[in-house]
């Protein structure tokens, strides 16, 4: 529970309109340009938060650098409620514009299951397989939906 001190210095719970403004900021925060995604858990948390809960399914993109630092957080695609469309030729032009290294992909389920289908496999697959032409590697793929779920969690990972 979060409170808030009024004008008369009481401390009440806070509405939860700030709650989630504030935890909004710390998203924000985490995805910034040079902060450092360590983990698997790192990238499901803060991705988690951006594509969760969203009508559209939504695809998107986190650009790193070598040392795993944040380039740009951008949401690619949007499709219907169960699909979209991903362009393998717009992510590679962002990658390369943005000099990333590194790309973790998330994309969310606005049914809530997790579970990658064997589009997303096949996708990630191709995916892998045109940037590492360019010297770009993917890696992750999160499926947001209720939970999040991670390729690398999972050992579905095409090889680098």
């Amino acid at each position: 529970m979060l409170f808030v001190k009024d004008q008369d210095g009481e401390y009440h719970p806070a509405p939860k309109k700030l709650v989630l403004t504030e935890a909004n900021k710390l998203i924000g925060y985490q995805l910034r340009r040079g902060a450092s995604i360590l983990s698997s858990e790192c990238a499901k948390a803060v991705i988690g938060c951006k594509l969760r809960g969203r009508q559209c399914e939504v695809f998107a993109c986190l650009f790193l650098d070598s040392k795993h630092r944040v380039l740009a957080f951008k949401e690619m695609f949007t499709g219907t409620i169960n699909h979209t469309t991903v362009h393998p030729r717009e992510i590679v032009k962002e990658a390369l514009q943005l000099n990333a290294e590194a790309i973790i992909l998330a994309h969310n389920h606005p049914s809530g299951g997790s579970e990658p289908s064997t589009q997303d496999i096949s996708l990630t697959t191709t995916l892998t397989n045109i940037l590492k032409i360019i010297d770009v590697r993917i890696l992750d793929h999160l499926v947001v939906g209720d939970e999040v779920t991670a390729f690398s969690d999972l050992g579905i990972l095409p090889e680098k």
